[in-house]
């Protein structure tokens, strides 16, 4: 009869192998953030973040984050419902659809912006008729902020509304309450 060795796991229950990867990232992620602290020239730190063109690169970021938030939230709240709560054929073909962009390199996902929205692209180029340019502008900013940022929303709510499940729905709408409130 043999006896079989327990694994070695650490106080948390994990094993003590998956401690060395986790450490591994860890530091992938703070070395450069370390890094860019140590480059800093602190004496001249708040001199630089409050220049004139500091505070109008902020300012720009803030209202294309938040204009892209906003369209995020406007589409990606209804597409992770129907997502989470619909059932038809062609649903995970739409699903890796919608999640593609998580995985495309960014300059695939830029040129794919470009030939939607550029001057000759599939909608830019009747936009352009009507005389609104979206290549190169601030509204470009937005949407390619708003392709990158969508499907994260999305899938995140989504897995929430499946795990959530529908008895709440359900308990509402025993209180009175309508499918669309």
């Amino acid at each position: 009869m043999t006896h079989l060795r327990p694994a070695v796991r650490a106080p948390l229950g994990l094993p003590v192998w998956i401690y060395l990867p986790a450490l591994i990232g860890g530091a992938f992620v703070i070395a450069p953030l370390a890094a860019m602290l140590a480059t800093v020239q602190w004496s001249q730190f708040w001199e630089l973040v409050t220049s004139e063109s500091s505070v109008a690169a902020l300012k720009l970021s803030l209202k294309t984050a938040a204009m892209s938030t906003l369209l995020c939230i406007l589409f990606g709240v209804p597409m992770a419902a129907v997502l989470a709560r619909s059932h038809f054929r062609g649903l995970s073909v739409l699903r890796s659809l919608i999640l593609l962009p998580l995985v495309l390199p960014p300059v695939v996902g830029g040129i794919a912006l470009l030939y939607t929205f550029g001057r000759k692209g599939l909608i830019g180029e009747q936009l352009e008729v009507l005389g609104i340019q979206i290549a190169f502008s601030t509204t470009a900013v937005v949407l390619a902020q708003t392709f990158v940022a969508l499907p994260f929303l999305v899938v995140s709510l989504e897995g929430a509304l499946r795990t959530a499940g529908t008895r709440y729905e359900a308990v509402a709408s025993t209180l009175g309450a309508r499918p669309t409130t």
